[in-house]
């Protein structure tokens, strides 16, 4: 299941706000090189595609897979950019909606919490799927005892 718009406001805290300290890049490189779909809230999918599209570093279209420019005067550039100016990140957001942008989340987000994001991110759509393979099976079985009872 995408994030629900708490989890998803921490995020961009968590990018917003740490990357200047080391031990939280890698997890934020790592959280910007995920697909945009694991947001759920449309207005926070907009200011994550911003933020993946925007601190994205320069590179020949031979490069490596994508890298990010986190810390120092680019990365609080384009954050500051989004918040003051939030039409960039997208016609419909408004100042309130960025707002939160560049304040830490709180301690409770630890790399513990890192984990349990990334796993929600990807989970719930492979739990779906199960789901609908085991009503499948039941149906293929349910439909397989009704042919060997006609024989």
């Amino acid at each position: 299941m995408p994030l629900d718009a708490e989890l998803g406001k921490k995020m961009l805290q968590l990018i917003t706000s740490r990357y200047d300290d080391r031990h939280w890049r890698k997890p934020i490189e790592k959280t910007l090189s995920l697909p945009q779909f694991g947001v759920a809230d449309p207005i926070q999918q907009q200011i994550f595609m911003y933020l993946k599209l925007g601190l994205k570093a320069y590179k020949s279209r031979r490069a490596d897979p994508d890298s990010w420019i986190l810390g120092g005067y680019a990365t609080k550039e384009v954050i500051n950019r989004a918040k003051f100016q939030p039409q960039l990140v997208g016609a419909t957001i408004k100042q309130e909606d960025v707002a939160f942008l560049g304040t830490d989340p709180g301690e409770d987000v630890t790399e513990a919490w890192w984990e349990e994001m990334l796993v929600q991110w990807f989970d719930v759509p492979e739990e779906e799927k199960s789901a609908e393979e085991e009503s499948e099976k039941s149906s293929d079985s349910d439909s397989s005892t009704t042919v060997q009872t006609k024989a």
